[in-house]
């Protein structure tokens, strides 16, 4: 009985976590980010950075230095990723998985559409 019980809540999280990848507004392909199977955003990479463009336009960009990466919009610091969180002003803003519920995309990728969307900048 024990058994049946573990094996059952066992298959019912694998149901909840599968369903939540698949919850996700946004999806990575390659180096476009995807909504409804149309690009809305392309991702650059130069080195360690990222930088998010919208037509041709960056929005923003996720420099590292050193073990944080700095996400900037028009050439100001807006929030620091580090150790699977978002910090604004040296406060916890959000996880990273957070960011990855709504935009299914690698850590720092999703952490950076996810502070350029809260500061209106997406």
């Amino acid at each position: 009985m024990l058994k049946n019980l573990a094996l059952a809540a066992a298959l019912i999280a694998s149901f909840v976590l599968a369903g939540s990848a698949d919850a996700a507004e946004y999806k990575c392909k390659g180096n476009r980010v995807e909504k409804s199977g149309s690009t809305k955003y392309t991702v650059r990479t130069s080195g360690s950075d990222y930088k998010i463009e919208k037509s041709g336009s960056t929005k923003g960009v996720a420099k590292k230095r050193g073990s944080k990466y700095h996400v900037e919009v028009s050439g100001s610091t807006q929030a620091t990723i580090e150790k699977g969180k978002i910090y604004k002003s040296g406060s916890t803003w959000a996880s990273v998985s957070e960011a990855q519920r709504k935009y299914d995309c690698p850590d720092v990728v999703a952490a950076t559409l996810w502070v350029l969307d809260k500061k209106g900048k997406l």
